[in-house]
């Protein structure tokens, strides 16, 4: 789920791009700006979404919150309302333990082969 190094020099990026990102339909993440209004991408003159990396921040907690956590939105709504700050670096910390574990699996992979 981190964002690729060429794409880091984007300023915006598209609802499918995002999708794609987090493995999620783009209905859903429509769903998701109405349930929270921190998703709140900008949006051009044909409703086209554009999101920033910041955007796409808030993404990651709502999805760390209702998919790897398991949360129903409701829950998960309450939690940002009383610890926002939390839920951010909780999401924080998982994306770097997959990252973390994504490179540890390619070195496992690189050892195999030898």
């Amino acid at each position: 789920m981190a964002l690729n190094k060429n794409k880091d020099l984007k300023k915006y990026y598209s609802i499918s791009e995002v999708a794609e990102q987090f493995g999620v339909a783009e209905s859903l993440l429509r769903y998701w700006e109405k349930e929270f209004p921190n998703i709140a991408p900008r949006k051009s003159g044909r409703n086209v979404r554009q999101y920033t990396t910041e955007d796409i921040e808030e993404v990651r907690v709502v999805y760390n919150l209702l998919k790897v956590r398991g949360m129903k939105i409701a829950a998960a709504r309450e939690t940002l309302r009383k610890n926002k700050r939390g839920a951010m670096d909780s999401s924080d910390i998982i994306s770097r333990l997959q990252s973390v574990r994504s490179e540890l699996m390619e070195i496992r992979k690189e050892l195999g082969d030898l």
